[in-house]
């Protein structure tokens, strides 16, 4: 049996950054690991400039998760004083900046235990329960409308996992490859931390857990 917990991102508006161009910034459709890490991280208190300690929480959890809402998304618009310009400095003139959020969705987070994980299940289980930062779901205006945690189980997969957490339907994307028939994904979103804003590549698995069909299509 593996260890997992259980997290619920829920909140009015997420923003999960995927690539951007200039002044436009994208959101994708799900959380991304960079933000899942960053948001554990939060709730440890370690620091942006710990590589090690950032880098151990990196190895210490398999990720995936579950769409249990059917998001919509929206486009904000932003003007920015004193925006950095490619030279590094300030721009004297404001700047249009629009944002893409998701609205109203929420995600079933599991985090699966390595066996040699250096941060163990119950110190993140205390971390979610009693963050030192607050967390925020990818961007810093997106505020949680509900606690980080769910559950604590043991199961044999990430599917069993899943099958005793409510709504249980919904589709999956798992680091992991399941048994049934899945679709793969690339995913750019595997932050290297010794490289300010640099990430790798994950392959993500799709599928579908029976009980409802769902709309949450992939990108």
């Amino acid at each position: 049996m593996n260890q997992y917990l259980a997290l619920k991102l829920q909140g009015v508006m997420q923003a999960w950054g995927g690539h951007t161009y200039e002044d436009l910034r994208h959101t994708e459709l799900i959380p991304t690991r960079s933000g899942v890490l960053g948001l554990l991280a939060a709730c440890l208190g370690i620091d942006r400039d710990d590589i090690e300690q950032l880098e151990a929480l990196a190895a210490s959890v398999r990720v995936a998760l579950r769409a249990d809402t059917v998001p919509q998304r929206i486009m904000d618009f932003h003007t920015v004083m004193d925006a950095r310009k490619v030279s590094g400095k300030a721009n004297e003139y404001p700047v249009v900046s629009r944002r893409e959020y998701l609205c109203d969705a929420m995600f079933t987070v599991l985090l699966e235990i390595q066996s040699n994980a250096a941060i163990t299940r119950d110190r993140l289980e205390q971390a979610v329960k009693k963050p030192v930062y607050s967390p925020f779901l990818g961007r810093r205006s997106c505020v949680l409308s509900r606690p980080l945690y769910e559950d604590t189980l043991d199961a044999i997969d990430f599917r069993n996992a899943f099958s005793m957490i409510e709504p249980v339907a919904g589709t999956v994307y798992s680091e992991t490859k399941p048994q049934e028939t899945s679709t793969p994904m690339r995913m750019r979103d595997v932050p290297l931390y010794a490289r300010k804003r640099q990430f790798a590549s994950r392959q993500l698995y799709i599928y579908q857990l029976p009980g409802k069909e769902s709309a949450h299509v992939p990108e």
